[in-house]
């Protein structure tokens, strides 16, 4: 397949636009929404993600602003990223940039990031 049109991605795009509200940070890679925002969590914060763009390389995504000053809820070692619809979806998640020591009570920050990227078709 050499083409598809940017408006095939954006539809799933779209959902997580639409739905993403919660972002959290996590001590290992969730692979459900109560592990993404009970089990694994260590702070977290509400967000709206970007209407489809296109990406920072190709294709079309889906970013996460900037967060800062966002709750630490527990204690640990920081090192993977979920986005969940703040009451039963697991969206999608993804590792950090690079691992952080976290204390309960602080806070943390996140860069603006492309959450969901759909690459073109080669």
């Amino acid at each position: 397949m050499g083409y598809v049109n940017d408006e095939v991605r954006d539809q799933g795009l779209d959902y997580a636009d639409a739905n993403g509200t919660r972002i959290d940070i996590c001590s290992q890679e969730p692979t459900t929404y109560t592990e993404a925002t009970s089990t694994y969590t260590l702070g977290n914060e509400t967000v709206n993600t970007t209407a489809p763009k296109n990406g920072a390389a190709s294709g079309r995504a889906v970013g996460v602003p900037a967060v800062n000053g966002a709750s630490i809820t527990g204690t640990g070692t920081a090192t993977h990223w979920a986005l969940t619809d703040g009451s039963a979806v697991l969206i999608a998640t993804g590792a950090l940039s690079s691992s952080q020591l976290v204390t309960s009570g602080n806070t943390f920050n996140l860069a603006a990031f492309d959450a969901i990227v759909f690459p073109d078709v080669a």
